[in-house]
């Protein structure tokens, strides 16, 4: 009877625990951006309000950032990087572009994704448009854009800060964390993006 006891309870752990780990592995898979290069349909706008597609992932290599105007240190801090990158890229660089998608384009406008964008180098292309639309490409990329109220009416956005690295064929080729210092990053461009092109 004990026994018994003991082999259905040890048989309830093992299943409990298989199960867990099934739901974890696919948590992590959910949260990974996609590695197959990106194939969903949306309509945009970009900066300066000429429409943008899927197409925009494909033909050249990319850096491509998903963050808001209104976000306080990491997105601007990123944008700052990026424009790092291209200038000290120089020629050698030219062929990289650079894409800002905001999560937020309920507040970002174009006039206000184009003034964003600018202040930090001619070389990003900021994108917003319908939320519906922007979703489609925030869903697609597998990135993490959740609204968080901050309790007096407004509300910030919880997202993901890589900095992804598409190549021409418009898949991803690797990732730089948020914090990565300047010479790994550009080691990392170079590497994945640019000799490879």
């Amino acid at each position: 009877m004990f026994r018994n006891r003991l082999a259905i309870i040890a048989t309830g752990l093992a299943a409990a625990t298989l199960l867990s780990l099934s739901g974890l592995m696919g948590w992590i898979y959910a949260s990974e951006p996609r590695t197959g290069p990106f194939s969903a349909e949306f309509s945009l706008v970009d900066h300066l309000g000429r429409p943008a597609d899927r197409s925009v992932f494909h033909g050249q290599p990319s850096l491509v950032y998903f963050g808001y105007t209104h976000c306080p240190v990491a997105c601007p801090t990123t944008l700052y990087e990026m424009a790092g990158f291209f200038d000290q890229l120089g020629e050698e660089g030219k062929a990289l572009k650079g894409y800002f998608f905001t999560i937020d384009p309920e507040r970002d406008s174009q006039d206000a994704v184009n003034g964003y964008v600018t202040a930090f180098t001619d070389r990003i292309t900021g994108f917003t448009g319908d939320p519906a639309e922007m979703r489609k490409v925030v869903d697609g990329w597998r990135v993490h854009a959740e609204k968080v109220p901050d309790g007096s009416g407004g509300y910030s956005m919880d997202h993901t800060l890589t900095l992804f690295l598409v190549g021409a064929d418009g898949r991803l080729k690797g990732l730089i964390p948020y914090g990565t210092q300047q010479e790994e990053a550009l080691e990392k461009i170079r590497t994945v993006l640019l000799k490879q092109s």
